[in-house]
Order: C-alpha cells, then sequence, then structure tokens
C-alpha cells in the first residue's frame, strides 16, 4: 500500500509543486502525493518550465489550500518554507512532520537567464531530496 505524503508550501506556486512532481516521477510506485498551501495562488511557469526541462510535466497541477486535505491520514507531511512551518496544521495520528526547507526562486522577476538557473538550482536540489524519502 503506498504511504501518502503532503508537501506543504505557502503559495503552493513553486518549491511544493516541484516536489510533488519529482516525488512522484521519481518514487510514484512507493507514495501517493499532494501539495498544497497555507496561501495558494498559482502554479508559477517558470516552476512548469524548469520541470518539463528534465521530463517531468506539472503542467497539470493547480495550487490547492491545505484545508483540502484537512482530516485525511497522511503518513508524512513535508513542509518546504518557513512559513508553512510555523503555520501546519495538525494531522490525523501517525503522520511524520518533516521540515526540508528549500530557497524560494525569484517569483515576480521576469524570465532571464539567470532567474532561470536560480529555478533550475533550487530543483535540483528538490529533486535530490526527494529521491531519498523512505
Amino acid at each position: 500500500m503506498k504511504k501518502k505524503v503532503l508537501v506543504l508550501c505557502t503559495g503552493n506556486s513553486c518549491r511544493s509543486q516541484m516536489a510533488e512532481g519529482a516525488l512522484r516521477h521519481f518514487r510514484g510506485d512507493d507514495f501517493e502525493v499532494f501539495s498544497a498551501g497555507t496561501k495558494p495562488s498559482r502554479v508559477n511557469p517558470l516552476a512548469i518550465k524548469v520541470m518539463q526541462e528534465i521530463g517531468i510535466d506539472i503542467s497539470g497541477h493547480r495550487s490547492k489550500h491545505v484545508e483540502e486535505f484537512k482530516g485525511q491520514k497522511m503518513d508524512y507531511v513535508i513542509t518546504v518554507c518557513d512559513n508553512a512551518k510555523e503555520s501546519c496544521p495538525i494531522f490525523p495520528g501517525g503522520t511524520t512532520v518533516m521540515h526540508w526547507p528549500f530557497p524560494d526562486p525569484p517569483h515576480g522577476a521576469p524570465e532571464s537567464p539567470a532567474v532561470l538557473a536560480e529555478f533550475r538550482r533550487v530543483r535540483d536540489m528538490i529533486c535530490e531530496k526527494f529521491r531519498t524519502l523512505a
């Protein structure tokens, strides 16, 4: 039986979306993966772009509020930003809560080589870390 994982960030626009896509891609046989935010917005187009570069399609993802998962049993809840860690709700018994913070790429900046490089750097950090989830 697959373990259920919820990845939380503030906006559910970038880091948590990339983590959801990466974990599904690399470990989808082991985990049922979801992502959400404490203040959801929209999936960042640059996050979609840099994930597509490595063969992971998150273009169909949507930004979701953590309340959509309230009361559901999760095996793991992983916060990927400090704000989400501070406002992470309580999940029913047996949930392992972990905090794996990643830098926040420049969301509002126009696309440029430097901005894309930062998104790629964060993507690569996320992919490396989420491959190791046991």
